[in-house]
């Protein structure tokens, strides 16, 4: 049953750089729990933390594909080396503005100058993936087994950095969190590379060609639109679980319950990695979008810790297969010399719906508490599953004539 894997890990320097990649992008699912915990701690406002996080994340979805691009065009080893750096002085500065209660101007600018240098690592994980498996000749089946693999990765960064965050900045000290990921992102970016054997080629821009913006294929925005609102659901489910788990005098948990919630979605992506699809991946995304949707009314009627715990876990199971084939989906609707960048605007509009999300919730959370604001991901749920009737016609399309089968 688990063949697909097992070939998966015999590929030639495919576990270094997957390893690599794992702990380079830990930051991801820390970076902004940790910055809930220094700013609310500094503060004492939830808004304030919540817009902070909603600039944050605004500015990540300008960095992200640009980065990207610099990758296609100059390489991922010299875009990495630059950025690692860059950004560990500039979070520095983040963290000592906070600590020290300069202006409040001052926490804003140095976090938006941070987050100016935010790279998708993940992506670049992925396309070492399709350029290692092309080289060798290997089954179409293993690249839905890669991105099914890496999905399962992305969840044990959700798994881990939570609680590590948590535990960091509850029995250390708020910014430790913050510190953490740092620390991460500075051990294994570099690894990544440095590994040369495996770097995909520089695909650079040919003067006269033409070069048609990403985003104006309709296939990219079919699938990066609702994923942009999707980002809403998860930043504002997030902070929600921060304030429940604090009203209950329980923040320890937090870490836990946001852990439950990646292991759902974990299970679901070993399972997406061993099974040879007949659908095709338009049909399994919309199908996929609309579970989540269905799944996300519990957190309507969530009352106590062990029920969120519950209800997080089971949401969980239907995350991973709405990445997993929306990356499907648009890998095979651009040219090879677009692919880091089409693959960072899977994820790269999330931040947009995250910062509206996390700014909204933080709202809702200082003048009505958590459990009211659980209704702020439950509409985000909905605008995103509305959002594909706006490419009705061209999920159709993909569904009837699709590019691959898994």
């Amino acid at each position: 049953m688990f063949s697909a894997y097992t070939t998966l890990f015999r590929t030639p320097g495919g576990m270094k750089f997957s390893i690599a990649g794992f702990i380079g992008r830990m930051p991801i699912s820390m970076e902004g729990l940790a910055l809930i915990f220094v700013v609310v701690a500094a503060s004492d406002s939830y808004a304030l933390a919540g817009l902070l996080s909603a600039i944050a994340e605004i500015t990540k979805t300008v960095a992200t594909p640009f980065w990207s691009r610099q990758a296609d065009r100059y390489g991922q080893r010299k875009v990495l080396l630059f950025i690692v750096p860059t950004r560990t002085i500039l979070m520095a500065f983040f963290i000592i503005c906070v600590l020290n209660s300069t202006p409040i101007w001052s926490w804003f600018l140095t976090i938006i100058l941070a987050e100016l240098t935010t790279i998708n690592a993940g992506g670049m994980v992925r396309i070492r993936w399709l350029y290692v498996l092309n080289k060798t000749k290997a089954d179409h089946h293993l690249i839905n087994t890669a991105y099914s693999y890496e999905s399962l990765i992305d969840e044990f960064v959700f798994i881990f950095g939570p609680m590590i965050a948590t535990v960091c900045a509850t029995s250390i000290h708020p910014a430790a969190g913050l510190i953490a990921a740092l620390f991460f992102f500075c051990t294994g970016l570099p690894a990544l590379a440095l590994q040369k054997n495996t770097e995909p080629p520089l695909t650079p821009r040919v003067e006269g060609e033409p070069h048609p913006a990403v985003l104006r294929n309709i296939v990219v925005q079919a699938v990066a639109l609702p994923t942009a609102i999707l980002g809403g659901f998860f930043s504002s489910v997030s902070i929600c679980v921060v304030s429940f788990t604090e009203v209950r005098n329980a923040q320890g948990q937090t870490g836990i319950l946001l852990a439950l919630w990646a292991g759902g979605s974990a299970v679901s992506a070993i399972i997406f990695g061993v099974v040879k699809w007949k659908s095709t991946p338009a049909f399994r995304y919309l199908a996929t979008l609309f579970s989540l949707t269905i799944l996300a009314i519990p957190f309507l009627f969530v009352t106590s810790i062990p029920l969120l715990a519950l209800v997080l876990f089971i949401n969980g199971l239907a995350i991973a297969p709405i990445l997993i084939t929306g990356y499907a989906i648009v890998g095979k609707a651009v040219p090879q010399a677009q692919l880091t960048e089409t693959l960072a605007w899977v994820t790269a509009g999330m931040p947009i719906g995250g910062a509206t999300a996390s700014a909204l919730a933080g709202w809702v959370i200082d003048n009505h508490g958590a459990e009211t604001a659980f209704w702020v991901p439950m509409g985000f749920m909905v605008a995103s599953l509305c959002a594909t009737l706006a490419y009705f016609s061209t999920y159709k399309a993909l569904i009837s004539y699709p590019q691959h089968r898994d």
